[in-house]
Formats: C-alpha cells, structure tokens, sequence
C-alpha cells in the first residue's frame, strides 16, 4: 500500500476499527476513511453498495460485526447470525463491485471445528468440522464470509486475507457483564467492585486456556497481513493464559485481591486453544506488548472513560 491509497476501515468505532484507524494514520496514511454506524447501516444492502463504491477505496479493512461472548452469542443465535451475514455479504460484494485491490477481513478463532481436530489449530482446518455450540451461529456466519472470499477469487480474480483472530481486548470493546467477551466483562466487574466495595464474581472455574492479543497488537498484524499475504491467516500473541491467569492480573492491577468469587455452574466455553502462527511471522510481526501492559491500558482507558462519563452527567444536571 501506499501512503496516498484511500483506505475504507469499517467497524471504525469499534475495537478492532478504531485501532487500525489509529495505527493508518499514525503511520502517514493519508486516505483513511474511518466508518463506523453514522456513516452506513451495513446490514442494508442497498445503502453498503452505495456506499462503498462512492468512496471507491482501493483497500478495504472489514472489522464490522455484531459481537458477543458466550452468553451474548447463545442467547441472541438468530440475530447473530443473521446480522452478521448480511454484513459481510454486502461489504465483501460491495468490495468488488468497487474493484478494491485488496480487501482484509476480520474473521475469529471460533471458525474452526470442535473438538479440535488438532492443535495448534492450522489455517487449513477450518471447514474440518463443526464449530462450538456455544458459538455456532457467529462462526458460521464468520464461515460463510471465509466461503464468499474464496469464491470471489475464483469468480472475480479478488484479492483478499481473512484473519483469525485469537481472543482480543482493548480500548473500545464492548464492556458488557452479561453479553461481552472475557477480558472487558472482567474489567466492569472490578471496575464496580472497587466502587462498591462488593467481591467480583466470575464464571466458570478459571481452567480455560486461551491466546489473547491487545488491540494495538491486532491492528499491526492485520496491516501487516495486508501487505504481505493472502487467504485465511491465524494471529495470536503466541502466549497462552488460563482465565485465572487474567483475573489475577487484573486484580492485582485494581487492588482487588482475595475479592474473587468463581461460580463454577457457569459456562468456561472450549477448554484449550491455540494456534498455529507460522503463517503471521513470516510478516516478521512481534507482538509490542504483554499481558500486563496490554490490560493496564485498558483498564486505565475504562476507568478515564468512565470518569469523563461521570463528569459529562453532573453538567448536564447542573445545565438543567
């Protein structure tokens, strides 16, 4: 790519968006345009289309998605499933119609068959099996995007990468207790414990072993993805966790220890995973931060944030 290529990032609000817009433009990238729900309802076709061939891009990042952890994607399957194939659908299609010269999406790990066929899971078992049920209907909807890329390569000559990504966290992600993935649930629940002086309660019983990789981290290997290769590619910091692992971390980053409650009658979602990234470092991408640096960010962005919140709320009751 170059400097001057206009470069359409969807999903720009988001976790993985707002961090490719961010590394865009901090390395000199002149053309970024940052779309998130403001500029375009990506579940309606015609307005996709319309859009993406008015910006007539010439790469495309694809980071939009309906999101969820486990409870939020076993609670909320036919949604999930049909939002984010239509997503997909309309911005990969509108992709070529705008004839971009390459378009890079964002997949997830949860693609690929459990049981694992074997690990480290290795790009080329994805469609080996069936996914997890507690996330069946994202992953299939993620599949078929998989599905449409190879097929428009086929069809249309498209040049495209698919990212499958490990488990993610950071600034901008989706802070939900109930619906959102591991790390930024964590990171509510201590950030309200700490206010209410109450313990933390945590599903599961910590024995899940997961890669996790911070956002800034996922966006230099997407660009680098981007650049350098094609088809489906696995990223991950290469380190695994188990969740105790993380809630420690964070625990001791909120001075919460020995305030941590594990209920085990929740769900821990798949037992192991991991992946191969022999793929990825061929790029020569390294991972910039640490498990400890990567969730002392994010809990210093979520804590300012909720601050600023708090302090946006006792102006608007002193104006009235």
């Amino acid at each position: 790519m170059h400097k001057q290529n206009k470069i359409v990032v969807t999903g720009a609000k988001g976790l993985v968006g707002s961090a490719m817009v961010a590394l865009l433009q901090q390395q000199g990238y002149e053309n970024v345009v940052a779309a998130g729900r403001d500029s375009c309802d990506l579940t309606n076709q015609v307005q996709t289309l319309d859009f993406i061939q008015s910006q007539n891009p010439d790469y495309l990042f694809h980071s939009a998605a309906r999101v969820y952890g486990i409870m939020g994607n076993m609670c909320n399957k036919a949604l999930s499933f049909y939002d984010n194939a239509m997503i997909n659908i309309n911005v990969v299609h509108g992709a070529h119609l705008a004839k971009v010269k390459k378009i890079t999406v964002m997949g997830t790990g949860c693609v690929y068959p459990y049981p694992s066929p074997n690990l480290p899971l290795k790009e080329d078992m994805i469609f080996d099996g069936r996914p997890h049920e507690s996330e069946n209907s994202y992953a299939q909807a993620k599949r078929a995007m998989l599905a449409m890329c190879e097929a428009y390569e086929e069809s249309y000559n498209m040049d495209w990468a698919y990212v499958v990504s490990c488990n993610l966290f950071g600034p901008n992600d989706k802070f939900d207790t109930e619906f959102g993935h591991v790390i930024p649930s964590l990171i509510k629940k201590c950030y309200d414990a700490k206010q209410s002086g109450s313990p933390i309660t945590v599903w599961g019983d910590g024995s899940a072993q997961r890669d996790f990789l911070y956002v800034k981290d996922t966006s230099s290997a997407a660009l680098a993805i981007m650049e350098h290769l094609s088809g489906p590619v696995n990223i991950g910091s290469g380190t695994i966790y188990s969740i105790r692992d993380i809630v420690d971390i964070l625990a001791d980053i909120a001075g919460l220890q020995g305030r941590i409650i594990w209920d085990a009658s929740k769900p821990n979602g798949q037992a192991f995973r991991s992946y191969d990234l022999s793929k990825l470092t061929t790029t020569g991408f390294k991972p910039a931060y640490n498990m400890r640096q990567g969730l002392q960010e994010t809990w210093d962005w979520y804590c300012q944030q909720q601050v600023q919140h708090g302090q946006r709320h006792e102006a608007h009751e002193e104006i009235c």
